[in-house]
């Protein structure tokens, strides 16, 4: 039997344009150049894909979940019209206040993830662009991949502090996350 070949990946500033003011429409929500096309690449060679993402502004009633479905089903057609597609999105919609185990980097979306696909996530790659991302995906075991995207770009040229977790390895966008994934050689299980 072939293993189930998952990829977790954070939304906001990983896949597409991050705003301090929160993507609150369709109309906001704009991939990042190659973004989509990386997304595509991975599916192609059997990958399947999947977000974890939070969304504090649905708390802070910034905008509603018909707004968040629109936005995705925007990602969605933009990925199926170049040929790729995401199989699910998690999202925590709770604010920093509310305290619950769903918003990185506390690890109930990734919980949710193990828990949906029947599948531990031990070595699963998770790419992020924020240490919250990567920490919450390595306390269920996945490989910590930062992108130099998003709130990542802070980091470009620096060390990272201790915040993210050992052995992240730091790619400069998510296109260079897909080539060294997909031409990396094959862990040992």
């Amino acid at each position: 039997m072939t293993p189930f070949k998952l990829v977790i990946l954070d939304r906001d500033g990983t896949i597409n344009h991050d705003s301090a003011e929160f993507i609150k429409s369709a109309d906001e929500w704009i991939p990042l150049p190659g973004a989509l096309e990386a997304i595509a690449r991975l599916n192609h060679a059997g990958w399947h894909v999947v977000v974890a993402s939070n969304q504090s502004g649905l708390g802070r009633g910034l905008f509603e979940v018909s707004d968040l479905n629109d936005i995705h089903a925007k990602m969605h057609e933009q990925l199926g019209a170049i040929g790729g597609r995401i199989d699910a999105v998690f999202y925590c919609p709770h604010t920093p206040d509310d305290a619950c185990t769903c918003r990185k980097p506390a690890a109930g979306l990734f919980e949710q993830i193990s828990d949906r696909y029947g599948m531990g996530l031990k070595n699963v790659p998770a790419v992020g662009d924020s240490a919250r991302d990567l920490v919450a995906a390595v306390a269920l075991g996945c490989e910590p991949h930062l992108v130099l995207t998003g709130k990542g770009q802070s980091y470009k040229g620096r060390a990272l502090p201790d915040t993210f977790p050992a052995n992240t390895r730091i790619h400069a966008d998510l296109g260079a996350f897909a080539d060294y994934w997909l031409t990396r050689e094959p862990v040992a299980a």
